[in-house]
């Protein structure tokens, strides 16, 4: 599995509908994607989450990603993302 960094940023119309039960459903839509949680932040500036996520492809972040937005309203950034240990084997 690889790690991604989902980075989210509100619409106005979601923005409304901020609920633990809706933190539920994203958390569930990240599982059946085949994805598994490390963490979830709220954040304060140009996004408002940023989420770990563990996934075993891209394509699976990538679907994950977009069923997000369609079914939230909140558009994600999805990078992918490695620890600085293995950044410093895979260059240095």
């Amino acid at each position: 599995m690889a790690k991604y960094l989902m980075l989210g940023r509100y619409s106005s119309e979601a923005i409304k509908g901020i609920a633990a039960d809706r933190t539920k459903k994203v958390s569930d839509i990240i599982k059946k994607s085949g994805g598994k949680v490390e963490s979830m932040h709220a954040l304060l500036g140009k996004f408002d989450l940023a989420f770990v996520v563990d996934y075993p492809a891209i394509q699976d972040a990538m679907k994950a990603s977009v069923t997000l937005a369609k079914s939230t309203g909140i558009s994600f950034t999805t990078l992918p993302a490695v620890t600085v240990d293995e950044f410093d084997k895979l260059v240095g």
